[in-house]
């Protein structure tokens, strides 16, 4: 029953750390875009490149979060057990830490298409990027873990 809330939760997760990424670092904060490192926004041009490649991401991740509504409006049809919110909180975490692990490793280090924010400290700003996953997953499992444990 529980896990249908965590698969929903996990994936929600992931949408939100995406959301997290695309709005506060991209667009409010504007220290980096998804192909930065390929196309510096040096020139409007490029610039345009960049943005254009951001609402691609961000639709990602609307299609994401979707799914994610779509399998917790399910999962919640079928359980009223009383942990059911705190495994989902957990769950979310879970998943905002795996996408923070997932971008840091594969976007920042092994293509190396942006980085959190470029610079003379751009590998101590990608560190802890990734700690910061590595916190929310951590969080997350084992909120999860407790509550299975204790249901």
């Amino acid at each position: 029953m529980l896990r249908s809330i965590i698969v929903a939760g996990t994936v929600l997760g992931i949408g939100f750390g995406g959301f997290f990424d695309g709005i506060v670092l991209h667009q409010l904060l504007q220290w980096h875009h998804l192909v930065s490192n390929i196309y510096p926004p040096t020139d409007l041009e490029a610039l345009e490149l960049n943005t254009l490649w951001d609402g691609i991401f961000h639709s990602a991740m609307y299609i994401v979060v979707a799914v994610g509504l779509v399998l917790l409006w399910r999962a919640l049809r079928q359980t009223d057990h009383p942990d059911a919110l705190r495994v989902l909180v957990g769950a979310i975490l879970l998943g905002a830490g795996i996408f923070h692990i997932f971008d840091s490793i594969v976007n920042h280090w092994v293509l190396g298409i942006h980085h959190i924010r470029p610079g003379p400290n751009e590998v101590l700003y990608d560190l802890a990027f990734f700690a910061i996953g590595l916190v929310l997953f951590g969080v997350g499992l084992i909120s999860i873990r407790n509550r299975l444990q204790s249901a």
